[in-house]
């Protein structure tokens, strides 16, 4: 666990800014182009997919998603993100909470970013759940909420973000479903996602590997692979983007 010898510039704008930021991983990413995913800890299937799918466009396009570490919402963003994600967490460094985020968090720490404001021993309270989210708030250039109840700390991430003059996303759902979401579109604080794509090409383009990686859709015959992309092929193999199977290659 290492301290922040510089916090992050994003982070001047909160009225309480923190004193300290200690990280674990890597911590470049604080200097890429980010956003930020948060949302309730019991999300509907619907909710899931859509996250993960939002998450990993983010990640393709250069960005890296910014959220809590807690079960459900957040946690589904780091993982469908991963490398390319930060944790803000609500305890400090050398305690694992939430306990069922156990591996993921591992594998923040080893290959993305997981930050705190509080020194060692410090467990979460509710406290600091609350104050963590400022945090997730301030690092992201928006702040998208995926679903979520009335009064949940998703809606208190919100009023954080209008207080700073964040645009707010949230995705559209059906009639008696995530509250507290369509109570932030009916009062005119946030905007819907209405096609993913669209709405990811706002913000920037795939990578120009990204688009190659559009050839393996079909699952194409090895030498016809090779003889498009060269060594390429193996490289991308070993990064986990593409797997090589009975002389055909398929997206992993």
């Amino acid at each position: 666990m290492k301290r922040l010898e510089l916090l992050p510039k994003e982070l001047d704008i909160l009225k309480e800014a923190p004193k300290q930021l200690f990280y674990e991983g890597d911590i470049s990413l604080l200097e890429k182009p980010r956003v930020s995913i948060v949302g309730t800890r019991r999300p509907s299937q619907y909710t899931k997919t859509v996250t993960t799918k939002l998450a990993k466009a983010f990640k393709d396009i250069g960005y890296v998603v910014v959220s809590g570490a807690a079960m459900g919402v957040d946690a589904l963003s780091h993982q469908a993100a991963c490398p390319s994600t930060v944790a803000v967490m609500a305890n400090s460094l050398d305690i694992v909470y939430p306990k069922v985020n156990e591996s993921l968090i591992k594998k923040m720490r080893e290959k993305a970013l997981i930050i705190s404001e509080y020194e060692p021993t410090t467990r979460a309270t509710k406290y600091s759940f609350v104050h963590r989210n400022r945090i997730v708030v301030a690092l992201g250039e928006a702040l998208i909420i995926t679903e979520a109840d009335l009064n949940s700390g998703s809606i208190r991430s919100a009023q954080i973000a209008i207080e700073m003059g964040k645009e707010i996303f949230v995705l559209s759902h059906r009639v008696g479903e995530s509250l507290g979401t369509q109570k932030l579109l009916l009062e005119g604080y946030a905007k819907p996602i209405i096609d993913i794509d669209a709405f990811i090409s706002s913000f920037g383009e795939l990578s120009t590997s990204e688009k190659e990686l559009e050839f393996f859709k079909n699952a194409p015959m090895l030498d016809d692979a090779l003889r498009e992309f060269g060594d390429k092929i193996y490289e991308w193999e070993l990064e986990g983007k593409i797997t090589i199977k009975d002389l055909r290659v398929y997206l992993a």
